[in-house]
């Protein structure tokens, strides 16, 4: 995998694990999103390079040399969901190249409109993994929808409960296993899937 690229959107930390997973293992990792959130595969630049850092809302994270398997890098974008443009630009000069993956987590309001933007800036048949909430704000459940045809979509749908527990609900460290699930699918040339994680029904409590 090394040399590859990732643009992932997501929340602010919401996909952390698998920037520092894909970093580990070589990729080079864009992540726009409104705060900077560290990684703890950060090696913490000095003031000199902080100085240096340009243009203002880029912050990079690099893979520590302790880590042989490692030399990939993860780049934070300062960027905000209602302005799709603006993000996609961002993230085409962090990329430094067309994208060999994009995960995305994104609100329902922005999603059309920010995976719409992007979508340029993916390679040819580049495979996409999108994290959908199990439930609307109506309580039906979100029938799978990918958004770009031209690229093979692993759909993975949350549930409203853990699937060990009915009487917690859905933990991070689920969702994040499933998630990376859905990218090893999806790297590995698997068609457009859906990938449940949890239950989808109420909590008992």
């Amino acid at each position: 995998m090394a040399g590859r690229k990732a643009l992932i959107l997501a929340g602010t930390g919401m996909l952390a694990g698998l920037a520092e997973v894909l970093t580990r293992e070589g990729w080079h990792v864009v992540l726009p999103s409104r705060r900077y959130h560290p990684l703890d595969c950060e090696v913490r630049p000095g003031e000199a390079a902080r100085r240096s850092m340009r243009p203002p809302g880029h912050r990079p994270f690099r893979d520590g040399t302790i880590r042989p398997w490692g030399g990939g890098k993860a780049i934070w974008v300062e960027a905000h969901w209602d302005r799709p443009r603006e993000l996609a630009a961002k993230a085409e000069l962090a990329l430094r190249g067309q994208a060999d993956l994009l995960v995305a987590w994104i609100h329902e309001q922005y999603r059309r409109s920010v995976m719409g933007a992007v979508e340029s800036l993916l390679a040819d048949g580049a495979p996409v993994v999108e994290v959908r909430g199990g439930l609307s704000g109506t309580g039906a459940v979100e029938p799978p929808d990918p958004l770009l045809p031209l690229h093979p979509t692993q759909v993975v749908q949350l549930g409203t409960v853990s699937a060990y527990d009915a009487h917690r609900s859905l933990a991070q460290a689920e969702i994040a296993e499933g998630v990376l699930e859905a990218v090893r699918r999806a790297l590995a040339g698997h068609a457009t899937s859906t990938h449940q994680i949890g239950q989808l029904r109420p909590m008992v409590r």
